[in-house]
């Protein structure tokens, strides 16, 4: 029973599996139950595996958790295509990859710790909200 259907930023996924005690962590553990739907681009899906392996030590990972993290991902997400960009829109241009794939797909929340980052994305139709908030409105 899917009650969400978001973007997931990398940090909400680095911070999940950095620790287990945060609304990132419950987001993460929410996204294998099904109950949150995730979308992700080829893009998107390229930053998850550059931050991991970029940060696999504090993160205690190896390659294979690594892959396995990201398989797992894959096999849970909604795949979209990015047809037309939007850049530069977002304050931070590495984030514009983001807010293309939420217009791309339809999808009208983006998780992010990083709210300011995505300011003027309402224009779009779309949110971006803290994990916590999306916990507080799936349950």
């Amino acid at each position: 029973m899917i009650k969400a259907r978001v973007i997931l930023d990398t940090n909400v996924l680095y911070a999940g599996l950095y620790s287990s005690s945060g609304a990132s962590h419950q987001i993460l553990r929410a996204i294998e139950r099904g109950r949150i739907k995730t979308v992700i681009s080829t893009a998107l899906l390229f930053e998850y595996e550059y931050i991991l392996q970029r940060n696999k030590t504090e993160l205690r990972l190896s390659e294979r958790d690594i892959d396995k993290i990201l398989d797992n991902l894959c096999r849970l997400s909604e795949h979209q295509k990015i047809y037309f960009l939007w850049r530069p829109y977002l304050v931070d241009p590495e984030d514009d990859h983001i807010l293309e794939v939420a217009v791309a797909s339809g999808t009208e929340t983006i998780v992010t710790h990083n709210i300011k980052d995505f300011k003027g994305v309402d224009k779009f139709g779309i949110r971006a909200i803290q994990p916590r908030k999306l916990l507080e409105e799936i349950k």
